[in-house]
């Protein structure tokens, strides 16, 4: 008899599944299904969902925006600035309206009123139409200023700032005596100010500024020199004559009288410091020391001939006035001119005859006679055009005209000056 068949009982019927059976089961379906998406390139191609962008990348539009306000405020500003020029271009209150808006300082030599011939007509003007740089182009060809400076201060105020030249020498140029500065510019005497300087000689009118500053340079360089010694011999002289570049002359003024002093071109103080230990000696050698020439190494040559002397003409009274006021020294203010020469007598310049010249001042009587004798005929003309006129030294065979002759060689004093000045 065959069996009655039973259904089958799966084992899943016997042995439920637990909850983590059935967790462990999901995951492994969900491996399977990551395995079928990597698998994917085999199956058809999934359709790609489209994403709308904007027009005009984030970055980019910020930057236009910026911009877009920076040129509002540009537009702005510019609209504010021309509102306010043209409020300033007619209002009162930027117009000078008097000297007083006008502030000048540094004047020491100049005058506030060449300051203003030159500032006086911008009075009444604004001060944003006044043209800065041609004020100091113009206020820099007044002699005396070196440097200038223009500044406008709101609302209505001018600031003019002077800077001096500093004189170094007076200079004769012509019938005037002027200051003269390091760079060679003429300027008129103040007249309520004195210096100590000598006056320099070789200057003539209307020569170009370069060539006073190439004389300049060689002044500069003689004062420089005698002063390097702390002696100061440059206040002992009255004029620096520069006519000859190779000769340079300076008139040495002392006690015993002006005495012309041929330095040469170089060695200006070794020169000199001859003529000083040695002037005395020679007043007692010669009976007039009028001119000595060191320009030699070996040998001094006293008394020269003086024809190469430069003509000056005279200075009139009221120059001469004015001079004096200003601290020109009495010998630089009257004319020398000389119409004879002389025959020189030299000295050899070594220390056994400066020696034995010093122990018998009297010895050379020779040079005595010969410089008694041949005396040149000079012409001395007073300052201011004097009415004595010329007068010439007579023969001096002839005994009753010694005083004379002695008199006509002698330069005036200066207590003869002053009573030739104008009243």
């Amino acid at each position: 008899m065959a069996r009655k068949s039973s259904p089958t009982i799966s084992q899943e019927e016997l042995y439920p599944l637990t909850d983590d059976a059935v967790r462990e089961d999901l995951d492994d379906a969900r491996l399977l299904d990551l395995d079928v998406e990597q698998e994917s390139p085999f199956l058809r191609a999934q359709k790609r969902v489209s994403v709308r962008r904007a027009s005009l990348p984030r970055k980019t539009a910020t930057l236009l925006i910026w911009a877009a306000v920076a040129a509002a405020l540009i537009f702005l500003c510019s609209i504010a600035v021309a509102s306010l020029y043209h409020y300033g271009e007619r209002s009162w209150r930027f117009r000078v309206e008097s000297s007083d808006e006008v502030e000048i300082i540094g004047l020491e030599n100049v005058t506030r009123a060449q300051v203003m011939e030159v500032m006086g007509g911008d009075i009444g003007r604004n001060i944003f139409f006044v043209p800065l740089a041609q004020r100091k182009v113009q206020l820099e060809q007044i002699p005396w200023v070196k440097s200038a400076s223009v500044m406008r201060f709101v609302p209505n105020c001018l600031k003019v700032e002077i800077h001096e030249r500093t004189p170094v020498a007076f200079a004769r140029v012509g019938s005037r005596i002027l200051l003269v500065d390091a760079a060679g510019m003429l300027m008129e005497l103040p007249g309520k100010k004195k210096y100590s300087f000598p006056v320099m000689l070789g200057m003539n009118p209307g020569e170009p500024l370069s060539t006073r500053t190439a004389r300049m340079k060689i002044y500069n360089d003689v004062v420089s020199q005698l002063d390097s010694s702390g002696a100061h011999y440059s206040q002992e002289l009255s004029e620096v004559d520069l006519s000859d570049p190779e000769d340079v002359k300076v008139l040495a003024n002392n006690s015993g009288g002006e005495v012309l002093v041929h330095l040469g071109s170089s060695n200006y103080l070794d020169r000199y410091k001859v003529y000083v230990t040695h002037v005395q000696t020679w007043r007692q050698q010669f009976d007039k020391l009028e001119s000595v020439d060191l320009r030699y190494d070996r040998q001094i040559i006293v008394n020269p001939d003086l024809q190469g002397t430069v003509q000056r003409a005279p200075l009139t009274a009221s120059a001469a006035k004015k001079a004096m006021a200003a601290g020109v020294k009495p010998a630089a203010l009257y004319s020398r001119e000389t119409v004879a020469a002389k025959p020189a007598v030299t000295v050899p310049n070594n220390k056994a005859s400066q020696a034995s010249a010093k122990k018998n001042p009297a010895k050379p009587v020779h040079h005595k006679a010969t410089a008694r004798k041949t005396r040149p005929k000079t012409k001395t003309k007073a300052i201011a055009g004097s009415t004595t006129g010329a007068q010439k030294t007579a023969n001096p065979s002839a005994p009753s005209t010694n005083s004379s002759a002695a008199q006509a060689t002698k330069k005036p004093s200066p207590a003869i000056i002053r009573g030739q000045e104008p009243q």
